[in-house]
């Protein structure tokens, strides 16, 4: 007897799984050079990274579990590599975000307007980098919230250790001129290196958002 036909989000949700498991070779660029990396610069952790894990931590953030709603919001394909100060691709980094959710609110017990939490989106995600240091995640685009500009926190853990904790922000939106942590960067070029393009994903006929994010470490991790 033929099964019945998945829900589209349960099936969204496979389709992106299969991806993640090519996504190492669709987004490796190898050949970096040492001379044109600019370090990522470390930022604030923030009062909000998660006092309570979700119990659903993988890289969709927009499907928690085998859910079938999913989150609102702008769905965004975050993608990058973790490299070490030399250009090389680090593996078996824990990359880990976690964002506001479309209302503003995090997974957080204190988190601001936590009553209109979305309870649909994940919120924290990690990803375990490979050969070539790639991570992939699919999120929702940020968005701001008082006093704050749109922007998503990003670590990344080493043999359990944060070796960096960064935020990454919006090229061109009007409230980073304002927001307190992004004009603490004071050189052009690492305030640069996390001020990331989200264009619309090339093929997408559902207005999906990408974004490209090479985080550079400043040093070389031990074998």
């Amino acid at each position: 007897m033929a099964l019945p036909p998945l829900p589209p989000q349960l099936q969204a949700r496979r389709d992106f799984l299969r991806k993640v498991a090519l996504g190492a070779a669709l987004f490796a660029m190898p050949g970096a050079f040492a001379e044109a990396l600019t370090r990522t610069p470390k930022q604030t952790e923030g009062p909000f990274y998660p006092d309570k894990l979700p119990l659903d931590t993988d890289n969709d953030l927009i499907i928690m579990n085998n859910g079938i709603t999913p989150a609102v919001g702008a769905v965004t394909w975050l993608s990058g590599r973790i490299l070490d100060e030399k250009g090389e691709p680090v593996r078996n980094a824990l990359v880990e975000i976690w964002q506001a959710d479309n209302n503003g609110a995090y997974i957080h017990t204190k988190s601001g307007n936590a009553a209109k939490r979305d309870g649909n989106f994940q919120g924290f995600g990690r990803f375990l980098t490979g050969s070539t240091g790639e991570y992939l995640f699919r999120t929702i685009r940020p968005v701001a919230y008082q006093p704050r500009a749109p922007h998503i926190h990003l670590a990344v853990r080493i043999k359990g250790k944060k070796e960096l904790i960064t935020q990454c922000y919006i090229q061109g939106h009007e409230l980073n001129a304002n927001d307190m942590v992004y004009k603490a960067i004071k050189d052009t070029k690492q305030r640069d290196s996390v001020t990331l393009g989200f264009d619309p994903l090339k093929g997408s006929k559902a207005g999906e958002l990408a974004a490209r994010w090479d985080v550079v470490l400043g040093f070389t991790p031990e074998g």
